[in-house]
């Protein structure tokens, strides 16, 4: 009703029978409006919208297709080892998605959109330029850019790295008024953020994504 063309729902907190019943109430409802719908199953670790999970509860595979036929959605997010916010993982830590997962669900579902939250890199190069301008966050790593290649050549078709878009436009802020204290012109300050931004996301499509001209030619 108010002009968007897809919407998602995580009922994935609930027990499988009534995540599958939520799902579905808003895939019927938004279907009527030619809306599509993405729902979860499994859990990720971290913080999101302000709800905290300790730990991961992946996805169980054999759960999978009863749950996208029963609840009717049009894309599901997974549980392979993703996380969360910022902390994904400390220094030194070895993050390994697990792929295994990814590969036996593609072999249940062929086709269907798989989507993976929770993506984020958290390049170190926007870790100390927030610190260096001065900002205050922990070290942390992300989901390494060989991981997440390896999940796009299966049928993961979206994969969300809100995390790093807010990371390069707050490097761009604090450098900006850092090299420029008395600036407070918006439109000056907000073009180097904006700039960081757009160039960080252009290089993930490109180099890691490998979604460079999908859009032209019809793919995903």
């Amino acid at each position: 009703e108010w002009g968007f063309s897809s919407v998602m729902i995580d009922a994935s907190h609930y027990p499988f029978e009534k995540n599958i019943a939520e799902s579905k109430k808003v895939a019927e409802f938004a279907h009527n409006l030619d809306v599509t719908v993405e729902a979860e199953l499994g859990i990720l670790a971290g913080i999101e919208d302000e709800i905290k999970a300790d730990e991961h509860i992946f996805t169980q595979p054999h759960e999978v297709e009863e749950f996208v036929k029963a609840s009717g959605v049009d894309s599901l997010a997974i549980s392979i080892g993703t996380s969360h916010g910022a902390h994904k993982f400390k220094p030194g830590d070895d993050p390994k998605l697990r792929l295994d997962i990814l590969a036996e669900i593609e072999e249940i579902i062929p086709g269907f959109p798989i989507v993976l939250h929770g993506s984020s890199s958290v390049p170190a190069k926007f870790i100390q330029m927030i610190k260096e301008f001065g900002g205050e966050i922990k070290d942390a790593i992300g989901i390494p850019d060989d991981q997440l290649r390896g999940a796009t050549k299966s049928a993961v078709a979206k994969i969300n790295v809100d995390t790093d878009g807010r990371l390069a436009f707050t490097s761009g802020i604090r450098e900006a008024l850092s090299k420029n204290p008395k600036e407070f012109d918006p439109r000056k300050y907000l073009t180097p953020a904006k700039n960081y931004m757009r160039d960080f996301y252009m290089e993930k499509i490109s180099n890691v994504f490998g979604s460079e001209g999908a859009y032209k030619k019809g793919t995903k």
